[in-house]
């Protein structure tokens, strides 16, 4: 038995206006300081003010937001006492404002011991609003959330719960044409790779592939256009469409290798996160088509590099087909092909390997990944996308 699960989601233009709509007492918007900054929360404020909610403001996220941020959150929510949470941001500040929720209604919890399958309360306090200001990770659609837990390294936590999936999206292209380039480029790539992984996964099923293809076609399509033309205003709706429909789709089917390993390097070298698992993502579909992986290894690339109007005569073909469009267009918006292009110095890798095979390894998506790798094959995965070596094994 499975469950299919969603938000209410309300997209296009002018979607913001349907906050004047909501019936509470108070609102607690979860923010970070540069959304407030380009004046992003005053139409909101606005809105919610003629819903007669008295407002309030926490704007202290920061990007790939930490436990101590978030337990701090839920000490305003506890002083606040919202009955809606308006969370208005990129994938950062609404993962927060989702974990701050739970131990806001929970708070005896332990997000570190959270686990899906056990009950939590959530709705008796407050609802949730999810508005986001890029168009990448989704989470406006997802009950997932990735936070940074404290360590040498650090390591990246995620998890969620399904009662934790908002109870509204408010998908509006209108508040994504402010993000700047390199957001749009590091937010649209993480877009494409949640839903190419989602499709891969094998948990994938009849009611995620079809959200999973077309956000994956959507990327193709449209990031390099919105991208180059912030003003395009055709490809900055296709992409807030795509990061949502993608994060519906992955979220009830999940991801996989390329986020395990983005997961590793985000939190120990601090990249963006898309950027992260979207330099991963033609290593790990090489990986997965390699003519060295195990006969019991199922993958659908064919029908994916179809579907995207590639090559896609075998399973190796498309996979090839699907690795060069992904290359294209992160060369396209300037995105890193390996992990050394991407900044990171070769004997600070060498030093931190055996802590991203560690953290990788032990990242709670890889369970979904078609093939699984050893420690040793992760290994020379990470050495693959860290020099730019062809995977043959």
């Amino acid at each position: 038995m499975w469950f299919f699960r969603s938000s209410t989601i309300v997209h296009g233009e002018d979607a913001l206006q349907h906050l004047a709509e909501l019936s509470g007492r108070r609102a607690l918007i979860i923010t970070d300081p540069n959304v407030r900054k380009v004046g992003l929360l005053d139409p909101a404020l606005e809105l919610l003010t003629q819903a007669n909610m008295q407002t309030a403001i926490h704007d202290d996220v920061e990007p790939e937001p930490s436990l101590a941020t978030i337990q701090h959150g839920a000490q305003i929510m506890q002083q606040f006492a919202p009955d809606w949470i308006v969370a208005i941001g990129g994938g950062s500040a609404m993962d927060a404002a989702k974990a701050m929720w739970v131990c806001y209604e929970n708070p005896e919890i332990d997000l570190e011991a959270l686990s899906p399958l056990e009950p939590i309360a959530l709705r008796r306090k407050a609802r949730l609003v999810a508005i986001p200001t890029t168009a990448g990770t989704g989470s406006e659609a997802t009950w997932a959330f990735v936070i940074t837990l404290p360590g040498d390294p650090p390591r990246k936590l995620g998890s969620g719960h399904p009662l934790a999936m908002p109870d509204l999206a408010i998908v509006d292209p209108r508040m994504t044409r402010t993000a700047p380039p390199r957001v749009t480029a590091d937010s649209g790539m993480d877009a494409l790779t949640q839903a190419i992984e989602g499709y891969l996964s094998t948990w994938a099923n009849d009611y995620t592939d079809g959200l999973c293809l077309v956000a994956t076609r959507l990327a193709l399509d449209y990031l390099a256009r919105a991208y180059h033309n912030p003003g395009d205003t055709a490809a900055q709706e296709k992409m807030a469409n795509c990061a949502a429909i993608g994060g519906l789709g992955y979220i009830n089917s999940m991801v996989g290798l390329a986020h395990s390993m983005g997961h590793a390097l985000g939190a120990i070298f601090h990249l963006p996160h898309g950027r992260a698992v979207g330099l991963c993502l033609p290593y790990v579909i090489a990986f997965y088509a390699s003519a060295a992986r195990p006969t019991e290894v199922k993958t659908r690339f064919v029908e994916l590099a179809r579907f995207c109007g590639l090559r896609s005569g075998d399973e190796r073909e498309a996979a090839q087909a699907l690795i060069e469009r992904i290359r294209a267009l992160a060369g396209e918006i300037g995105q890193p092909l390996t992990i050394a292009e991407a900044g990171i110095a070769p004997a600070d890798f060498e030093r931190r390997l055996d802590a991203l095979v560690d953290n990788a390894m032990n990242d709670t998506v890889i369970f979904a990944s078609p093939r699984q790798p050893s420690a040793d094959e992760l290994r020379a995965l990470f050495a693959c996308a860290f020099h730019g070596r062809p995977v043959e094994f």
